[in-house]
């Protein structure tokens, strides 16, 4: 790994598994950003024993907390960001695959394999939504809600959302075909802790009528 390579983390209580999930990180990669979107229990501690923490006292969502926190990583001088979740969905392993991929390309987007252990609601609207940002922004990813990505710091210049919230995965994609980046896919390996938890119905209505209006209105 490299010396200004950055993993960014947006976390909302997870105390029982932020430090799992840190761990594994920094056996790849010293500089570790946690956006801590105002927990209300130890997971800022935890995550200090490991990693940069930025403590928000009002909760604003996922894509603001993750934006907080490339914003810092690019301050610090990262040429490489990763971004993945806290609730140790994703595996720290995978890094490396990422960081390997990213050669040549401006950014990369972990696919979670389409099998029985991803609940059936989860299949339906990340199937539906991928179809979508093919149609709407030619490009072509399995898994458009994954958090586990890799960029580079002058793709995150053209990526760089506005939306809060779960939408800023789509926005992210909607951004990179707008800005025509090179992108790569890659199967990383998941663990559902939780199916209750992450998007929910209601988020992807919302994400799709996002994305309509981004193809309507274009992105500013």
């Amino acid at each position: 790994m490299r010396q200004n390579d950055w993993v960014v983390i947006p976390a909302k209580d997870e105390e029982k598994h932020i430090e799992d999930v840190l761990i594994g990180c920094k056996r790849h990669c010293e500089n570790v950003i946690v956006v801590n979107d105002a927990s209300s229990d130890d997971t800022s501690a935890i995550a200090k024993e490991y990693a940069l923490v930025v403590d928000r006292k009002r909760s604003f969502g996922k894509g603001s907390a993750l934006k907080e926190g490339c914003d810092l990583a690019i301050r610090k001088g990262a040429k490489r960001l990763i971004v993945m979740d806290s609730d140790g969905q994703h595996d720290p392993d995978d890094i490396p695959r990422f960081l390997k991929n990213l050669e040549g390309k401006d950014i990369v987007f972990g696919s979670r394999k389409f099998d029985g252990k991803m609940p059936v609601l989860m299949f339906i609207g990340n199937w539906f939504i991928s179809l979508v940002s093919k149609l709407f922004f030619g490009v072509k990813v399995k898994d458009t809600q994954s958090g586990f990505r890799a960029f580079t710091s002058s793709a995150y210049e053209k990526i760089r959302w506005k939306s809060r919230d779960y939408s800023m995965e789509s926005e992210m994609i909607a951004r990179a075909g707008k800005n025509k980046l090179k992108y790569s896919e890659i199967f990383i390996k998941t663990v559902y802790h939780d199916n209750n938890k992450g998007t929910t119905v209601l988020d992807g209505v919302r994400i799709v009528s996002d994305m309509f209006r981004w193809k309507l209105g274009g992105l500013r």
